[in-house]
């Protein structure tokens, strides 16, 4: 009796002991060490599910979303929707959303148009993706053969089928892998460690609830920080679709752990990732162009090859007087020019376009056609000074005049970059390169090819100016009398 009396207090006294040992060093099963943890994602905005509302036909533009909800996703609004989004639209994929005449409406407007129809009730998809990156500082070492692994939550069906996933409850919720393998996922970093890209124990995997990257290190990681990609440009991570409020983000855990390679535990940390939808910042800048005309008036100075002097045509923003002329040509009283500037913050530049009224008209009267019917000046029953009929010059066509016009009757112009290069032909092209001004009576359109004078294709463009040199020369029996006629500048941005 005293024997088993003996053992009894010996085995409680043992028994107390081993409990003290481990009040004093419990057992360590997750340290939970891992520090700086974090989750980006390259983009944070959540995948737009909606549905047609109503028969949309093919060619159609106008997309409304339903409202209630139809069959696929939350949105009723197109409030998370923004110009330049991808969006599936039925049958239609990649169409472009182009503009969204009120933020909080159903309408949204695709550039083009519907290639086929699409029934009522059928997706509107604005799937977002990208990249998650998964950083963290480990503070245990993971050895050799030892593995990192990932785990992102995901709905319970459709989560690789490269479409957003949609579930009202967001614990039901999550990523899309979109067919991705491992080969669309990596791990780097971490000291010492040597990351497999091939060897046992890499995957990528993804079942109901949740996608699941693992890696190995084939040598021991003893620290530092280790960051985890998923996804990338061939295979991005797909967003889930909205479940909050607009405006409230959606939260998701993403599980990190290191284990050795039997598999045990070392360390883990949970991370959580927002997504939201991105905030359109919107501005309309109106077009601008500025166009001004100038007239010429230094008595010094060579304008188009041509030396003013005190005797030199004096013109201004709206007028080219050149007095009583003579039939005697002479460079420094033949010769005018105006100014011509333009600015406009249009990114395909502009246009600038001439056009005369008609031939220049004894007192105005008409000049039909765009020839004399005989001689030099007579049109019909009346007389004009012609337009310059030399070599091949026309309204569209520069050619030759000479430097000193001699018998080379008629008025006409050529032009003379200052800067920006915008002239579409300039007078050292030649001796004295000219054309005509469209005319107008003669059904000349100054919007025919080569017809404008200057043309910029490269905008926006600060002040591109040059000069438009006008010529002008009569034969000794010019009929005597007042000739006239109106020339209009037309500039035009292209938008």
């Amino acid at each position: 009796m005293k024997k088993v009396l003996s053992l009894l207090v010996i085995g409680l006294l043992l028994g107390h002991s081993f409990f003290a040992l481990t009040l004093i060093k419990p057992l360590s099963v997750d340290r939970a060490v891992i520090t700086d943890a974090t989750a980006t994602l390259s983009n944070p905005r959540r995948s737009f599910m909606g549905s047609v509302d109503g028969v949309h036909t093919s060619g159609q533009s106008v997309i409304a979303v339903d409202d209630p909800a139809g069959s696929y996703g939350i949105e009723t609004t197109v409030e998370a929707l923004f110009p330049g989004d991808s969006v599936m639209v039925g049958p239609n994929g990649d169409e472009t959303v182009e503009s969204i005449p009120t933020a909080s409406g159903q309408n949204f407007v695709i550039t083009g148009g519907l290639d086929e129809g699409a029934s009522d009730d059928t997706p509107v998809i604005a799937t977002q993706s990208g990249d998650l990156v998964v950083s963290f500082t480990i503070g245990s070492s993971i050895p050799a053969d030892g593995y990192v692994k990932v785990v992102l939550p995901a709905a319970a069906s459709n989560y690789d089928d490269g479409r957003p996933d949609y579930n009202a409850v967001i614990s039901n919720n999550g990523f899309d892998s979109n067919g991705m393998t491992i080969s669309n996922t990596k791990a780097e970093d971490g000291t010492g460690c040597t990351w497999s890209t091939t060897g046992p124990g890499e995957a990528f995997a993804a079942a109901s609830g949740s996608l699941t990257y693992t890696n190995v290190t084939t040598t021991q990681c003893t620290g530092g920080t280790i960051n985890v990609t998923i996804g990338d440009a061939t295979k991005p991570l797909v967003n889930p679709a909205r479940v909050g409020s607009i405006g409230s983000a959606d939260v998701y855990q993403i599980e990190i752990a290191t284990y050795d390679s039997s598999d045990i535990l070392i360390e883990s940390r949970d991370v959580a990732v927002a997504l939201v939808e991105g905030v359109l910042v919107s501005a309309s800048v109106d077009e601008t162009l500025e166009f001004t005309v100038a007239g010429v008036t230094d008595d010094s100075g060579t304008v188009c090859g041509q030396t003013r002097t005190s005797s030199t045509p004096n013109s201004t923003a709206s007028t080219v007087p050149w007095g009583t002329l003579s039939s005697t040509y002479a460079a420094a009283t033949h010769n005018a020019q105006q100014e011509l500037t333009v600015s406009t913050n249009s990114s395909s530049g502009y246009k600038v376009y001439a056009q005369e009224s008609d031939q220049m008209g004894l007192n105005g009267n008409e000049c039909t056609g765009t020839a004399p019917s005989s001689g030099q000046y007579t049109f019909g029953s009346n007389y004009c000074i012609r337009d310059v009929g030399v070599g091949s010059i026309s309204h569209t066509t520069a050619d030759d005049w000479g430097t000193t016009p001699s018998t080379n009757y008629g008025f006409g112009y050529s032009l003379e970059d200052i800067t920006g290069g915008s002239a579409k032909f300039e007078y050292t092209d030649g001796d004295w390169n000219a054309k005509q001004f469209a005319d107008n009576q003669g059904s000349e359109s100054e919007t025919d090819t080569d017809a404008e004078i200057m043309t910029q294709t490269t905008g926006p463009v600060s002040a591109d100016n040059l000069y438009v040199c006008f010529r002008i020369n009569i034969p000794s029996d010019q009929p005597s009398g007042f000739y006239y006629n109106v020339i209009k500048y037309t500039a035009v941005p292209i938008f």
